[in-house]
Formats: C-alpha cells, sequence, structure tokens
C-alpha cells in the first residue's frame, strides 16, 4: 500500500536524525523539508534565513505543486517520509494531509528556544512551531484522524521503542537498520544541510540520552517560553 508518512517538527528537534533514520530503509524515499521554499516566499518572507537564495532557487514555492510532486513519488516509490518542520505551513489548509500517517515531533521547549537562538536570534512563537503543533492536533481530532504525538526526549532515551511504535502506527515493520547511519550526510539533504546538519553529520546514529541542565534563556525570552510551555503542555498529553 503505498503511502506518505508526515513529519510535523518543531525546529532543533532531532529530526534530520529521525530522516536519517528513514533513509536507511530501502522501501521508503525520504524527503526533506519539502515546504521550505514555500514558507520563505509566501509565509515569511522578511526571514533572512542561512541560504535563503539558494533554497528558493532550488526548490518550487507553490505549495500545490509539492504537494503533487509528494503524490507523484508515493506513486513511485511506495512509501514516502517527509521531514517537515510545521512552521513552514503556517495558515495552511491541512486537508491534503488527512490520508497521511502525521506523526508531530516535539521537545522541551526552553531547550529549543536555546538552540534555535544560536541559528536565528530572537525567535518568535511562530518560529518554533508549538502553537501550529496544537492548531495541527486540534485540527486532526476535530476531522477524527489518527495522528501520533512523539517528544526528542523519548526517542532520545529509547529509539528502538519509539521506532518501533512510529513503524507500528504508519503500519510497517520496524527495521533495525533504523537505528544507525554512515558519518556525514546523505544525499536527500536540503541545501541548507550545511548551516543546521553538523550534529547529525558528524553521527552515526541516536545520541545516547544525557539529562543535562537546561542552559538559562535570556530575560527577553521568559514570555515565549511560558507561551511555548502552553502549547507544549496540551501536545505531551497525547503522548
Amino acid at each position: 500500500m503505498s503511502k506518505v508518512i508526515c513529519l510535523w517538527a518543531s525546529p532543533r528537534n532531532i529530526s534530520t536524525a529521525l530522516m536519517y533514520s528513514f533513509a536507511q530503509r530501502n522501501d521508503v524515499k525520504v524527503l526533506d523539508e519539502p515546504f521550505y521554499a514555500h514558507y520563505l516566499k509566501n509565509i515569511n518572507p522578511d526571514i533572512d534565513h542561512p541560504g535563503k537564495k539558494e533554497i528558493l532557487d532550488n526548490q518550487s514555492t507553490d505549495l500545490k505543486i509539492v504537494v503533487k510532486e509528494i503524490d507523484i513519488l508515493k506513486q513511485q516509490y511506495g512509501c514516502v517520509f517527509i521531514k517537515n518542520m510545521t512552521h513552514h505551513l503556517r495558515g495552511a489548509d491541512f486537508s491534503f494531509a488527512e490520508e497521511w500517517y502525521n506523526i508531530i515531533l516535539t521537545r522541551d521547549p526552553q531547550k529549543a528556544i536555546i538552540s534555535f537562538s544560536k541559528v536565528i536570534p530572537n525567535p518568535t512563537i511562530d518560529d518554533l512551531g508549538y502553537k501550529l503543533q496544537y492548531d495541527l492536533a486540534n485540527f486532526f481530532t476535530s476531522k477524527k484522524i489518527n495522528f501520533k504525538v512523539i517528544s526528542s526526549e523519548n526517542l532520545l532515551k529509547n529509539p528502538k521503542e519509539v521506532l518501533s511504535d512510529v513503524c507500528k502506527f504508519s503500519k510497517m515493520k520496524f527495521n533495525l537498520l533504523m537505528l544507525s547511519w554512515r558519518k556525514g550526510g546523505i544525499v536527500e539533504d536540503g541545501v541548507w544541510a550545511k548551516y543546521w546538519y553538523k550534529n547529525v553529520h558528524n553521527s552515526d546514529g541516536f545520541s545516547p540520552w544525557v539529562n543535562k541542565p537546561s542552559e538559562e534563556i535570556n530575560a527577553n525570552q521568559f514570555e515565549l517560553l511560558e507561551e511555548a510551555k502552553h502549547y507544549y503542555q496540551h501536545l505531551i498529553s497525547y503522548l
């Protein structure tokens, strides 16, 4: 049965590692953030992301065209795994995803804010994706569409268990190959990989969980953290 598995991730959240995991399978075609150019042109055209021009030159900015391309790949490969940043589709009609296997990946907001701020200073709640993940969960619930929420913390603590659950949800068998990969990039990496993927390029599997104390956020991010926590608490109620 052909299918699309869509990972609705918040930024700085080991979503690339999860994409690398699925890329190890020979029965899955992975796509790296296919809606990125759409986001940069139509959702947040004023934002200055690293490699912006290169992204716009390498991807379609038309949401309908991207969705059609995904459907073509689904027919060609049978199974497509999309690593998607949720905020890339802010304001979109999510109905195109109703038949997809939808997985929401979330993370402790304080750690996400600190990590994101090291690349993009002064992120907003829209940049972090928590509100849209919350809206997405409500949309799926209202439409009685099955979806799954996972956390990066749980994935790092027990990758085999969480990946097995994700595979079961997606109606496919877990494959041990998903637990490791070769260091360096994969051919499916987006053109932005050189700016964002250093850690995963230096890894050969999911990093062991280490419960490090969170760095302190700066004073002007307290309100952002509290807002993100509100949506995060709602999301983890689905775990």
